[in-house]
């Protein structure tokens, strides 16, 4: 496979994943999850932040809990599934570095609440964050108050992030689900970019790659908006096609035709 780096003089691959925070690109409606995110944190409630696959959840996460100093703070992140609900609170025992012990709801719920209260006890906050929660079986969701609230309603254990496709509010909206979603204190919708933020985005990543922003025509980026319908994942790919097939005529500037014969090999 062709390197960009080399075709296109770039000091690093572009629009690939992971790439450090600091350099993430600022999305329309990071700066109102992060507030949320940090509310949450501060009283130990829950928030929420949803969206269409690839439009940024993970990374919004991820910007999110980068900020959190390890000193003063123990993260468990869990990849949700159709499990049940003992199989989610063995995942929170594993996290905590504690193997699960037989299958008695109330012993792994205990054992919990004593990993965590050993958390509280070093002088740091524990944090739950759940992605891909549209996963979660409806029974779950009826237990995560139970699971969470310290005796009396007083306090929870620990503040709860969930993150997940659109179909996560729907969920919640269940009878069984109200006792949890009642203590939701801000939710995020992240949408596809707009035009002129897909721009912004592309230019964004192309100058962190070390490379020259007008590497793709206007034309070039309009299509990528329409091929990927603003959502990012589908843009990265798009973009890197794109330059691939631009790199392979040895063309200087990336043009809506190479967007095109890059989506017949995506998607």
């Amino acid at each position: 496979m062709i390197a960009l780096t080399h075709a296109f003089g770039l000091s690093s691959e572009p629009f690939l994943p992971g790439i450090p925070t600091d350099k993430l690109f600022p999305l329309p409606g990071l700066g109102a999850f992060l507030e949320r995110f940090d509310y949450a944190v501060e009283i130990g409630a829950a928030t929420v932040i949803t969206g269409e696959v690839g439009s940024g959840k993970s990374t919004s996460l991820r910007a999110a809990a980068a900020r959190l100093h390890p000193s003063q703070y123990t993260v468990i992140t869990l990849v949700a599934s159709s499990g049940s609900v003992l199989d989610f609170l063995r995942q929170i025992c594993l996290q905590l570095g504690a193997p699960p012990i037989g299958n008695s709801f109330a012993r792994l719920t205990n054992t919990i609440r004593e990993l965590l209260s050993n958390v509280t006890a070093k002088k740091q906050r524990p944090l739950l964050i759940i992605d891909e929660a549209h996963l979660m079986r409806l029974d779950l969701f009826a237990q995560l108050h139970a699971l969470m609230q310290l005796p009396y309603d007083t306090t929870t254990l620990a503040p709860l992030i969930l993150s997940g496709q659109n179909i996560l509010l729907d969920r919640l909206l269940y009878h069984t689900s109200r006792p949890f979603s009642s203590r939701i204190v801000g939710r995020t919708l992240l949408q596809g970019l707009q035009l002129d933020d897909m721009k912004n985005y592309l230019h964004h990543h192309l100058l962190i790659a070390g490379g020259n922003e007008e590497l793709f025509s206007e034309e070039a980026i309009t299509a990528i908006h329409q091929g990927s319908g603003g959502l990012l994942r589908r843009a990265n790919h798009l973009a890197r096609g794109a330059m691939l097939a631009a790199a392979g005529e040895q063309a200087p500037v990336v043009s809506a035709e190479h967007v095109r014969i890059a989506s017949t090999e995506i998607f």
